[in-house]
């Protein structure tokens, strides 16, 4: 039955009248809830909440949000017993929350569940495909539209009857996936998705100050150096006789510019098909100017060493101007948006994508704290390589952790051997240090050496590349080296660490046996591939869709048991908290960093607190307790 709540006395057949005392009375005694809201818009620091449903199969509440509060619903919502039902959490917890000031506790999403089901397969996840996908229900959204603009105006019944169905599905909908659940043993995955989502929420809902001044003043930095290069690039065309075609014979005058400043060629360097056309006289074998492979001629072309230059430059002072600001909310903060599940389990970012600031702390360092507060953040040291570290057993590997060493130099001399020991400079501190160990305050550092600084970085850029599937095509690009040599180093590699080979071949083996993968207990998250099918290597269109299975199949158990370690952290961090009602407030996480706004007065707790609740969420994935958080205090976000 659905119930109305409202200050109006009109009636329908549709519905009957009742009070918010009604809502209480009845949803007090339910074990599981549906929940749902209407606003204005999406934008919940400007637009409210003006219609609030709740209930279950049998009856449903609808409650005009405009006349009544349902702050009655606060112990309702706020019960860690009774579940609530969502579909998109997120949305409709921030705007509870700004416009009732009720934070919802034990929440169960629809949506996030059948993404954790269905990870990998290309399917879509809104509430209309879930319903027809479990229910065969159509759902006519376009009565969603008519919520937008409403004031004092009367609901109609199709509106009311509209909030009504979507709480009577949610319900619905559970319990169709919950055998599913069980039956791929996600009951883990799923609880972690639903824990985390309230942190994700509190992020977006919390925001990030910026300073718009220090922001305007670096993009302007980069627009200038990218109109240099822009110079530089035109100058460099003038200059070389094989590109003499893309200079004109004539140039048009301008009564306004000085004759010495008009430029002298008409590329439009913005223009990749222009760019394509003056690059393949250099290249002719160039098919594009976005791709990885042009960036493999850099060292040999000073042209387009200066283009990708120029690119990189273009879309900082573009991407990050005073265009940014478009995501600045009425509340003069940022509010990112989270895409909770990847196909890894990772997690994006959009509107905007925080996880694509540049990498250096310039721009990271126009978000700041309020006055009296101070940005605590802490993130985990070497993540994916502990988890590669615990998932293989490789005793190189798990000594070097234990020992405090730096690992990329371990492996380096097993991996180069002679090579390496021969490119040791006089008082190299690796050599120094080596014996030294766990405890010691230089077991980690990285020697100076020149020669060994090449072959570290040669082996670091395969440990970490393990993490993505790396193969010798990739490192090759990467290195800037030929397909043969990395080849070559990669079974060098492979040879000096078995254990981690066998690790990663036994993945691979796993994925392209069964048709997905796993990430590491307790989670046991999966990954499906859905254009796996048993005898997939029989045709070359085929063996290249087995190898990008078997990159998936290594990459994902590393970046997902990665991921779900930082969820975990986000969930306790939240309930720690709510318990102890710290001055602190999560603003931001990026893969394995977790960043809070914190009192300064109590900073230094905080970070203890912190790094013992990172800790903890790491030690439920890698439980040989070697990953370690890394918490600092800074007055801005810092990478």
């Amino acid at each position: 039955m659905i119930y109305f709540i409202s200050n109006t006395t009109s009636s329908s057949k549709s519905f009957k009248l009742a009070s918010i005392e009604d809502a209480v009375e009845y949803c007090s005694k339910q074990d599981v809830l549906g929940v749902d809201t209407e606003t204005e818009g999406f934008d919940f620091t400007s637009k409210k909440m003006i219609m609030f449903q709740i209930g279950d199969k049998e009856n449903q509440f609808i409650i005009d949000t405009r006349q009544v509060s349902i702050e009655p619903l606060r112990d309702i919502l706020e019960s860690k017993t009774i579940i609530k039902l969502f579909h998109n959490v997120k949305f409709d917890y921030k705007f509870i929350k700004k416009w009732a000031n009720i934070e919802c506790e034990n929440v169960y999403d629809t949506f996030l569940a059948e993404q954790v089901i269905n990870c990998g397969k290309d399917i879509r996840y809104s509430l209309a495909h879930v319903c027809e996908r479990y229910l065969g229900v159509t759902l006519d959204k376009s009565v969603r539209s008519n919520f937008i603009g409403l004031t004092t105006q009367l609901y109609t019944d199709d509106q009311i009857i509209y909030g009504a169905k979507d709480v009577e599905y949610l319900c619905q909908i559970r319990e169709k996936q919950l055998p599913i659940i069980e039956s791929y043993k996600l009951e883990n995955v799923v609880q972690l998705e639903n824990d985390a989502v309230l942190g994700f929420a509190d992020i977006e809902y919390n925001g990030l100050d910026i300073d718009k001044d220090k922001w305007t003043g670096l993009a302007d930095i980069y627009e200038k150096e990218a109109i240099k290069l822009n110079a530089d690039l035109d100058a460099l065309v003038l200059t070389d006789e094989r590109l003499k075609e893309f200079v004109p014979n004539y140039i048009q005058g301008n009564l306004f510019i000085e004759k010495g400043e008009i430029r002298k060629i008409n590329i439009k360097w913005t223009s990749p098909k222009q760019v394509l056309d003056v690059f393949k006289t250099l290249v002719p074998e160039l098919e594009n100017v976005n791709g990885k492979e042009m960036y493999k001629y850099r060292r040999k072309f000073t042209l387009i060493d200066k283009y990708v230059k120029y690119k990189e430059k273009m879309k900082i002072a573009t991407s990050y101007g005073t265009a940014f600001f478009k995501f600045v909310a009425a509340d003069d903060k940022i509010h990112t948006s989270f895409h909770q599940i990847l196909d890894t389990g990772r997690v994006s970012s959009s509107k905007p994508n925080m996880q694509q600031i540049p990498a250096d702390n310039a721009f990271r360092n126009c978000f700041t704290a309020p006055d009296g507060w101070c940005f605590v953040s802490s993130d985990y040291s070497s993540q994916e390589l502990n988890v590669i570290a615990f998932g293989s057993k490789d005793p190189v590997w798990i000594k070097a952790l234990e020992e405090g060493k730096d690992l990329h130099s371990v492996c380096a001399d097993l991996v180069y051997g002679q090579e390496w020991k021969d490119a040791a400079d006089v008082g190299c501190s690796y050599y120094a240090y080596a014996n030294l160990g766990g405890g010691t305050e230089r077991a980690h550092l990285k020697c100076n050496c020149k020669e060994h600084k090449k072959l570290r970085t040669n082996v670091k850029t395969i440990n970490f590349g393990l993490a993505y599937g790396m193969g010798p095509n990739k490192l090759a690009d990467t290195l800037d080296i030929s397909v043969d040599e990395a080849s070559l180093l990669i079974e060098k590699y492979f040879e000096a660490f078995p254990a981690i080979g066998g690790f990663l071949n036994k993945l691979a083996s796993f994925g392209k046996k069964f048709g997905y993968i796993k990430t590491f207990p307790p989670y046991n998250r999966r990954r499906w591939f859905t254009t796996w099918y048993p005898n997939i290597w029989n045709s070359k269109a085929d063996k290249r869709e087995l190898g990008s299975i078997e990159r998936a199949s290594k990459n994902t158990p590393i970046q997902g048991a990665s991921a779900d370690m930082t969820k975990l952290a986000l969930h306790l961090i939240r309930e720690h908290l709510k318990k102890t009602k710290a001055p602190v407030k999560m603003v931001m996480t990026v893969h394995d960093q977790i960043d809070t706004i914190c009192h300064i007065d109590y900073a230094e707790k905080w970070v203890t607190d912190m790094t013992s609740l990172m800790e903890k969420a790491a030690l439920a994935v890698v439980t040989n307790g070697l990953l370690k958080a890394d918490t600092n205090i800074s007055k801005s976000w810092e990478k």
